[in-house]
């Protein structure tokens, strides 16, 4: 009988336990997978978003109700622009133009303006699709709010097309605190961005796979896994396997020996 290698007598370890690396959805195929294959599916954020203080953004010298036109490229953009405005006692003007990279930003929008088309313009994923309204809105003064992790494709954009806008970081995307999962194995771990790997170091630089197996979603996640030196077991998406869920059932069906 042929002797298996390390590596692969660790693939044919049967899944019990899996850890995903974000925060619990309210539904998820994931709950199937638990009832369907008697698994243990935890759930924790490996990543959070904090807001920059007022006293800190204030330094920046950036007053938001100076610019014409706000650019949003998500939900936090939304909450931490009106957050600090709140704070710093601003209130937009009426005449204020929203520029929303997709539809479900510009409805999350309303949670703050009284919604009015004229002057809420809509994309349907991408920059690029609001080309049309930036040509024919290129005299505004435009605000773009980001994160500490920048928004390039977007400023590479507007830089392109020659737009006045002044980038404000107005949040952060941290590494969590997951110190009480030190003395926790999970037979499974799930990434979907660089900085869930990030995180995991910065709580355990130590770490070691051992018998982990490691999941993860997109090539950016996967080149940071191996840039750790660590082995990928379950990857999507994949033609096999578009979404994560498939491709974990896929891998507890081959190890598990379930059906």
């Amino acid at each position: 009988m042929a002797t298996k290698t390390p590596l692969q007598a660790k693939s044919q370890l049967e899944v019990k336990s899996i850890l995903v690396s974000q925060p619990k959805p309210e539904h998820s195929p994931y709950y199937k997978l638990e009832e369907k294959y008697g698994i243990k599916i935890d759930w924790r954020p490996f990543i959070h978003v904090e807001p920059v203080p007022e006293k800190e953004f204030r330094k920046t010298k950036i007053k938001p109700d100076e610019f014409t036109a706000i650019i949003f490229t998500s939900r936090n953009s939304i909450d931490h622009f009106f957050g600090l405005c709140e704070e710093m006692r601003i209130k937009m003007p009426s005449s204020t133009k929203y520029f929303c990279l997709s539809e479900a930003i510009a409805n999350y929008l309303q949670k703050f303006i009284v919604y009015r088309k004229r002057k809420v313009f809509v994309g349907k994923r991408l920059i690029n699709d609001l080309e049309p309204y930036f040509k024919k809105h290129k005299s505004e003064k435009f605000l773009l709010p980001t994160s500490n992790l920048g928004s390039k494709p977007v400023q590479n954009f507007l830089s392109s097309m020659k737009i006045d806008y002044q980038e404000a970081m107005m949040y952060r995307t941290v590494s969590s605190d997951l110190s009480d999962l030190a003395s926790i194995t999970y037979d499974v771990l799930i990434f979907f961005s660089p900085l869930g790997i990030q995180s995991l170091y910065e709580n355990f630089p130590d770490f070691k796979q051992n018998k982990t197996r490691i999941a993860v979603f997109g090539k950016s996640t996967s080149k940071a896994v191996l840039d750790k030196g660590l082995t990928i077991n379950i990857h999507a998406p994949s033609k096999e396997a578009p979404s994560m869920s498939m491709a974990l059932e896929n891998y507890i069906k081959e190890v598990n020996g379930e059906d």
